[in-house]
């Protein structure tokens, strides 16, 4: 009841916050647009005092832009609150034939959840655990459940750099593992250059060209796949000693969770005859071995702090998974979710456009103006505290770690980055001791030099400039 009356008096207060409308950016703003050759009109602004939200600024704020991965903060706050602070996703190991002296007489089924988090380390105790439940040999084939989400088609993604291994590009999967990805090491030591792939998954083979010459220490790291195989090149000329690496995604998901499966098995003593393949787990299944990923809590830490796609477009569809109405896939279920968690909390988002959660999108749309209400929203809701610490913090960690250092900013700030996008968003402490609400969003061609104008919003901010701004329109 009083948290009803706290959203009601914060929409109120919001809505009537219109005749804060500054004329233009704030001065010191203005001046690095100048320097970035940005038009003021590139810029939509909320500054808005968690205390006297009626004391709100803004400018541009009802522009519908794209937010980039400030969107995270949207699918972080709806998650904590849906599916609640404690919530976990499970992944399973099953079978359908018995254990006798050391082998199973059966298939083996990995049965996925939608955990964002299955790492190397986790899929490794997983079948530790089924090696300890007695288990050496498998007679039948792998199973790998994926049923868990429904995804949507997959949707192409112009990543600006042309190389679709970059692993921010995987999508989402109910079985995804590790992330989808590998990491590849170049070592020039004794005369010869060593390259490793790890996971050391089968159908990976390396192509190694590097040489040990000359004085760098970068090689040139490439891969390409067709689905179920994949080849790592390595070429250039690396200093004795040196060593370079880089994560790189290859494979579709029923291979390379599969590969991993197997390698990581194989690494145990473990044996499997047959081949891998999808199917569904039948019910008659007894489970062998599960695992429990962290919860909702430690998930939304890495996905706002390192804004980590992946993790957030997992979280969003396990948003839709768990309360579908006949959506054709969980990314719809998930954006009437959100859409539902407005109007429950009274707030109207008609630009809103959700895609996929997560900020990586050409198609997402949001305002300034209700990014400021959600800061202020997730403020006085039961999980603040949470939700507030999972930000970067400024000069600090994450996306923020090199931002603003020495400027004495105390700050936590989501960011957000595409080709023509730069924002931030998140809660500034000033040096009147009031805590701001922060929205800064640049769309435009020259948004990639816009990183100076975010921070002297954050920095005007802080020095509690917004107390003295008179220029209004």
């Amino acid at each position: 009841m009083i948290r009803s009356l706290i959203c009601i008096a914060l929409a109120g207060l919001l809505a009537h916050a219109g005749a804060a409308e500054l004329s233009g950016p704030p001065g010191p703003v203005l001046d690095a647009m100048r320097s970035a050759k940005l038009p003021a009109g590139a810029l939509s602004l909320a500054v808005v005092p968690l205390s006297r939200p009626q004391d709100a600024l803004y400018f541009n704020a009802d522009a519908a832009v794209n937010p980039a991965s400030v969107m995270k903060l949207v699918t972080t706050q709806v998650a904590l609150e849906r599916l609640g602070p404690a919530y976990a996703w499970t992944t399973e190991l099953l079978a359908d034939g018995p254990v006798v002296e050391g082998v199973l007489k059966g298939n083996l089924y990995l049965r996925g959840g939608g955990d964002p988090k299955l790492t190397y380390e986790r899929v490794w105790l997983l079948l530790r655990d089924l090696r300890s439940a007695g288990v050496k040999r498998i007679a039948g084939d792998l199973v790998l459940d994926r049923s868990a989400l429904r995804l949507p088609p997959a949707g192409a993604f112009d990543d600006d750099e042309g190389d679709p291994a970059r692993p921010f590009l995987v999508a989402p999967d109910a079985l995804l593992a590790n992330f989808k990805s590998v990491r590849v090491r170049v070592l020039a030591d004794g005369g010869i250059v060593r390259v490793s792939v790890e996971p050391p998954i089968a159908e990976i083979s390396i192509e190694n060209a590097a040489k040990v010459a000359g004085s760098g220490c970068n090689a040139a790291i490439s891969a390409d796949s067709e689905a179920t195989r994949a080849r790592v090149r390595v070429s250039g000329n690396l200093a004795e000693g040196c060593s370079s690496e880089r994560y790189v995604s290859v494979l579709d998901t029923l291979s390379y969770t599969g590969g991993l499966v197997r390698a990581i098995w194989r690494e145990l003593g473990g044996e499997i005859a047959g081949s891998t393949r999808q199917g569904a787990t039948p019910a008659s299944s007894r489970s062998l071995a599960s695992s429990r990923s962290p919860d909702v809590v430690s998930v939304i830490r890495d996905v706002n702090k390192f804004s980590n796609n992946l993790m957030a477009r997992q979280l969003f569809l396990t948003l839709g998974a768990s309360n579908r109405q006949g959506e054709a896939d969980d990314a719809q279920s998930a954006a009437r979710i959100v859409r539902e968690w407005l109007k429950d909390n009274r707030l109207n988002w008609p630009e809103l456009v959700l895609e996929n959660g997560s900020g990586l999108s050409r198609r997402e749309r949001v305002s300034a103006r209700h990014l400021a209400e959600l800061l202020l929203q997730a403020a006085a809701g039961p999980y603040a505290p949470e939700f507030m610490s999972s930000l970067p913090i400024v000069a600090v960690d994450g996306t923020m770690k090199r931002r603003l250092k020495g400027a004495d900013v105390a700050a936590h700030v989501k960011t957000g980055t595409l080709k023509n996008v730069r924002a931030v968003a998140g809660y500034v402490l000033a040096e009147d001791g009031e805590r701001y609400a922060v929205v800064g969003v640049l769309n435009h061609a020259q948004a990639p030099g816009g990183a100076p104008t975010l921070d002297a919003l954050l920095r005007w901010v802080s020095e509690a400039r917004p107390a003295r701004q008179v220029t209004v329109k």
